[in-house]
């Protein structure tokens, strides 16, 4: 009946309800009229397609939307696997529903405990060892992981390979070894002290305060690698607010530190400067949520010494920051 023009499917509804009951397969008045009135909101133009689907899944056959932490994927959209997997649950459904454990007119009629044992039935399926021994949930979500690093990985090389291209064009940025020893002088003596901003610092690039290493390009860069990247989960006493820089994407990352290596040695590289970098500045609502995400960005970079009180970028900065970003996208972290 999804097949054809929804006018269509209604004239031709009767039909094949009379076909049905000369087959002894009559299905409910209850499905019928539940068909009829889909089909007309379809031909009308009100239908939603959670509406639809929530039809089709009071059949009792149709496996529901979302299963546990997998989304079942449009029929066009599926791959081998969630094709083979999705057509061996509609036949596990189709048995439990000719064993009589799947009321369908409970379901058309949205009764909860209906609803909660439909879903509990297909969970049980999802985390069951198919004959096998593959185990349904835990193969579609290792093909959803082994998706989501491919197309992490092609966005990352994308990234790396326009920052080289325009740090190429920025040409050299020296290192500025009086600052650099400073700086590290100085967050020798904060990491083991402890406290805000360094217990994050710390976790994030994943060194150990007690035994620091000694040459100071090295220590810097794992450090401000891990403002970008954290090596090690952050400390259970920081607060969930201000670990949002993890949710800044590649493409936001890109555009804020390519500005400050445009702009050099003072450029403005407060929160809400990133994030005018990243937005181009127009709209209000999207830099006031990145600017909040570049807030323990700027924190730690202040504490590395790559923005100074003021907010601008320092020579340790314009030489560093970008050398960072490229070693954890190149995965080259020391």
């Amino acid at each position: 009946m999804l097949s054809m023009p929804a006018v269509e499917a209604m004239t031709a509804m009767p039909g094949l309800r009379r076909e049905l009951l000369a087959a002894r397969n009559p299905f409910s008045a209850r499905f019928w009229e539940s068909a009829e009135s889909v089909l007309r909101r379809i031909a009308e133009g009100t239908a939603t397609v959670g509406e639809v689907h929530g039809w089709l899944e009071a059949t009792g056959t149709e496996p529901t939307a979302i299963i546990g932490l997998h989304v079942w994927d449009d029929e066009q959209a599926r791959t081998p696997l969630t094709h083979e997997l999705h057509n061996l649950l509609v036949r596990h459904l189709e048995e439990r529903l000719t064993a009589g454990d799947i009321d369908p007119d409970r379901l058309l009629a949205d009764d909860p405990v209906a609803t909660r044992k439909y879903r509990e039935l297909q969970e049980r399926w999802m985390n069951s060892p198919l004959p096998d021994g593959r185990v349904p949930m835990d193969e579609l979500l290792d093909e959803a992981d082994d998706d989501f690093f491919a197309e992490w990985d092609a966005a990352e090389q994308a990234a790396l390979d326009e920052l080289q291209d325009i740090l190429a064009d920025v040409g050299e940025r020296p290192r500025p070894d009086a600052e650099l020893h400073a700086a590290c002088r100085s967050l020798r003596t904060a990491l083991t002290g402890g406290g805000w901003p360094a217990d994050l610092l710390r976790a994030g690039g994943g060194v150990d305060s007690s035994n620091l290493d000694s040459d100071d390009e090295q220590l810097w860069l794992q450090l401000a690698a891990g403002v970008v990247s954290p090596v090690d989960e952050p400390p259970e006493d920081i607060p969930v607010d201000q670990l949002s820089a993890s949710a800044l994407d590649h493409e936001e990352w890109l555009e804020a530190v390519a500005a400050l290596a445009r702009g050099g040695p003072g450029t403005p590289a407060s929160a809400e400067d990133l994030a005018r970098f990243v937005t181009g500045g127009d709209d209000d609502d999207d830099i006031d949520v990145l600017a909040g995400w570049f807030i323990t960005v700027v924190e730690q970079w202040q504490m590395l010494g790559a923005v100074d009180e003021r907010e601008r970028l320092t020579p340790l900065g314009w030489w560093g920051i970008p050398e960072a970003l490229l070693q954890v996208w190149s995965h080259d972290t020391p």
